[in-house]
């Protein structure tokens, strides 16, 4: 059962997608998209979580993919079918730094000419196609970028549209899709307005 949750900064999203977790599954895998980039406050904010994740008493196992997570979540549904054992939740967090990854690594490799877009499209829809594939709790975390202004910059309007686009699409593949807003999770497909025929 795939999970999408989004929602704003400091929203409350990640803790609630733990906490959700926790209630799935007697174990978890904590999948880490970050990278630190040298960035000493970056450092800091990761070892804060794992630390916190390993004083939670639940059995987080943590894997750190800033790319390869299509590949990464295809290896956990093999490994899965082959285990007598209840499946663990796995939680993603966060989409939308793994999506930075994968535009910035794009834009170095073509000079920040932005002719990577179809580049990025594959890697998207190859992620889209797992999470829809994935048999066991798998909870998505990402961020709710596009509320705010529009971005100064031509990669700030990129990234939100590419972010607006991604969570689009993963969130149509996912059987549950939660809002966070001030700590308070809502159920969006539960009360999504429906056109009809």
């Amino acid at each position: 059962m795939a999970i999408f949750i989004t929602g704003g900064a400091r929203s409350g999203k990640s803790g609630f997608a733990e906490a959700y977790a926790m209630k799935l599954a007697e174990r978890g895998i904590y999948i880490a998209t970050s990278q630190s980039w040298g960035d000493e406050e970056m450092e800091a904010r990761t070892s804060h979580h794992k630390r916190t994740r390993e004083q939670s008493g639940y059995a987080w196992q943590t894997i750190e993919e800033p790319y390869a997570l299509a590949e990464l979540l295809e290896r956990l549904e093999q490994e899965a079918a082959g285990d007598e054992r209840e499946r663990p939740a796995v939680l993603v967090d966060c989409l939308t730094l793994w999506l930075t990854n994968w535009m910035l690594r794009f834009d170095e490799e073509d000079g920040g000419q932005g002719k990577s877009d179809a580049a990025l499209e594959k890697v998207i829809e190859r992620l889209v196609e797992v999470v829809a594939a994935y048999t066991g709790p798998l909870l998505l975390v990402t961020n709710e970028v596009g509320s705010g202004i529009v971005p100064a910059y031509p990669l700030g309007r990129r990234f939100r549209d590419e972010a607006g686009r991604m969570n689009r699409k993963l969130a149509a593949r996912c059987e549950q899709a939660l809002l966070v807003v001030a700590g308070i999770p809502l159920d969006l497909k539960a009360h999504a307005f429906q056109i009809g025929e």
